[in-house]
């Protein structure tokens, strides 16, 4: 029996990815864009933080983690929505699974460099994606008459998980780690502040409250949804007359931990975004 006809794919779950529950913020803004499908949530919370690994460590784990979760959830498309992890493994995973399709998460550095006045634009990253070459070549390739300072965090993420989970967090922190993305130079300022990492959106309340002067904060969640959403024009329509949007009644979006024993905090915040286990 032919199990890929068009109304079992129709119902096959978009997968989200990260480290951790950064990829909520992409999550949030594609249900807004895409309704209709099954979700999966996947935080390899196991590996958490990405920041931390040795690239050919993290790259033999995602494409053998990539591997089973294929093949159990089947998803119709797949969402990296880490950019650590997608700024080292997107092409690979492509090549790795041909037939599957995936979006990635790159930091917002050419919508940072049309945007910038005064020429200065940081980039706040975890430490792998500020080492990635990747970064380094969309610097070249979009911001090269710009001042480009890059920040990688090793706590940040961190204390973003945190904030979700328990609904505070040491602002002093959160200024102590943004504090290196703001730069003076000639009679100019820092005007843009790219947020390379899906957890740092939950923080920029915080971020702004802790800056030396305002900034433009990029957030590139709903630019990754839009993405997702010109891909799935391709796909065939989802479900059928009547289904509701995702989350809905007749719906049901899961979440998955690495780790197996998510704490009971992130299960009620997985909770409170849709989820069930």
């Amino acid at each position: 029996m032919n199990l890929d006809t068009n109304r079992d794919r129709d119902n096959r779950p978009i997968l989200f990815f990260d480290s951790g529950i950064g990829g909520l913020s992409v999550v949030k803004e594609a249900r807004i864009l895409l309704p209709g499908r099954p979700y999966v949530y996947v935080a390899d919370d196991a590996a958490f933080p990405y920041g931390a690994w040795e690239e050919a460590s993290l790259l033999e784990r995602m494409v053998a983690l990539f591997a089973e979760l294929i093949d159990t959830h089947r998803p119709v498309m797949t969402v990296i929505a880490c950019n650590t992890a997608s700024t080292l493994a997107i092409h690979r995973l492509r090549e790795a699974f041909p037939a599957e399709i995936f979006v990635g998460t790159v930091p917002a550095i050419k919508p940072a460099a049309e945007r910038t006045r005064s020429g200065l634009v940081s980039v706040l990253a975890t430490p792998g994606t500020v080492r990635r070459q990747y970064t380094r070549d969309l610097i070249r390739d979009y911001a090269s008459q710009c001042h480009v300072r890059l920040v990688g965090s090793e706590t940040l993420a961190g204390l973003a998980e945190q904030y979700m989970r328990e609904g505070f967090v040491d602002e002093a922190a959160v200024g102590a780690e943004i504090a290196p993305c703001f730069v003076e130079q000639d009679g100019r300022r820092t005007d843009i502040v790219v947020l390379a990492c899906t957890h740092y959106p939950f923080l920029v309340n915080r971020m702004r409250k802790t800056a030396p002067w305002p900034v433009d904060w990029i957030d590139t969640s709903e630019a990754i949804a839009r993405r997702a959403l010109s891909l799935a024009a391709d796909l065939p329509p989802p479900g059928g007359e009547g289904v509701p949007p995702s989350g809905g009644e007749g719906i049901v979006d899961r979440a998955h931990f690495t780790s197996g024993t998510p704490a009971p905090a992130l299960r009620r915040l997985l909770s409170g975004f849709g989820f069930q286990f």
